[in-house]
């Protein structure tokens, strides 16, 4: 199959990375993706509430099949600026979601059914995707289907996989209350950093089924003065807890939960923590994946394909399944040569995996609607 023309989508990448906007701030993206569909016969519709839009073809009474773009770019340190950057392949899913419409627009007489290409705020925060769930643009979806970028030590280009088997993330937010004392008089106080050393000693000692991949690490420790006379009662702290399964994640929360529980208790002070940011791991449907695969395979060669692959990282793109658990749903695995790596400021790929992409998603969406 002939996919839509290469110098226009790595042009439509190109204006995409150059103009990145962070997570509920993705306005003018939102207005330039309207417009270049507008300019093509589409009829996109903004979200009510939130940054982003929904844009579909339909024909016939067949299934409805989502496609889901992350639009939001990071905000880090780029040659000592800080910036918004487009370190995690966002503004490759933009065009390829894109370019898929656009190349399926040509086989409009060939579908029965609805094509639904999402451009979903707040990735990179882990709660766009519910804001979405809550425009009600998922409710009436059969397939979802999403698609990102991976690194080369993953899954190297062009090799292709038919899901990504995301662990679960969870930010833990953490104040420890007492009160300032003299450094002669140790004994007439708590120190809120032994009572932190205390807390990461605690979390170090979590044990979980060894056969489900787990990390709990403390990133972030802040206490004291410039003031070297004062023990410090007051500390903040953070914590970054990841699992391969929904069920250990619960197991962790509950026992770093009584951790900061038993500690408070111990010293005799208030301590307080903040789950945030809670990400699920993915739930994948079988017919989605084999779907996905069959369609890679016909794509680009039954030699790159593969079934799925296994990260440590997470995406917000599983909630959707599961605050709607009837939506079959995967994401390709885009074999793209990633380097350094994902969120790393200088972040590259192989272009030519755009093409992949599109040719990839164009047939999972005509294979699922053909008359």
């Amino acid at each position: 199959m002939k996919t839509l023309d290469k110098h226009e989508l790595y042009q439509l990448w190109h204006y995409l990375h150059e103009h990145p906007e962070v997570s509920w701030e993705e306005k003018n993206t939102t207005t330039y993706l309207m417009d270049y569909f507008k300019e093509r016969g589409f009829h996109p519709k903004p979200f009510q509430i939130i940054p982003g839009f929904c844009v579909e073809i339909s024909s016939g009474t067949g299934p409805v099949i989502g496609l889901r773009a992350d639009m939001d770019a990071l905000w880090q340190d780029v040659d000592g600026n800080m910036q918004a950057n487009h370190s995690c392949g966002h503004d490759a899913h933009m065009a390829i979601v894109t370019g898929t419409m656009i190349q399926l627009k040509k086989h409009e007489h060939q579908l029965n059914g609805t094509i639904r290409a999402i451009f979903q705020p707040a990735e990179e925060l882990g709660n766009g995707s519910v804001k979405v769930v809550e425009e009600g643009v998922v409710d009436d979806l059969d397939y979802l289907f999403g698609v990102h970028v991976r690194p080369k030590n993953e899954i190297a280009f062009p090799t292709c996989a038919a899901s990504i088997q995301h662990g679960a993330c969870v930010f833990v937010e953490g104040k420890i209350k007492g009160e300032d004392h003299h450094g002669a008089r140790p004994h007439e106080g708590e120190n809120a950093i032994e009572i932190g050393s205390a807390i990461l000693q605690q979390i170090q000692n979590i044990h979980t089924p060894p056969q489900i991949p787990v990390s709990v690490t403390m990133t972030s420790f802040h206490s004291g003065s410039k003031n070297l006379n004062i023990i410090p009662g007051k500390a903040t702290f953070g914590l970054d807890i990841r699992a391969q399964s929904n069920e250990v994640m619960t197991e962790i929360k509950n026992k770093i939960t009584k951790i900061i529980e038993n500690l408070a208790a111990l010293y005799g002070v208030h301590i307080e923590i903040e789950f945030l940011d809670d990400v699920p791991a993915a739930v994948i449907n079988e017919e989605a994946k084999q779907v996905l695969f069959r369609s890679i395979e016909q794509s680009i060669g039954k030699e790159h394909a593969r079934k799925g692959i296994l990260t440590s990282g997470s995406d917000d793109f599983h909630f959707y399944t599961l605050l709607r658990p009837q939506i079959k749903a995967t994401m390709l695995a885009l074999g793209a040569d990633v380097e350094p790596g994902l969120h790393h400021p200088k972040m590259t790929f192989n272009k030519n995996a755009l093409e992949h992409g599109v040719t990839i998603l164009t047939e999972t969406c005509l294979n699922l609607t053909k008359r």
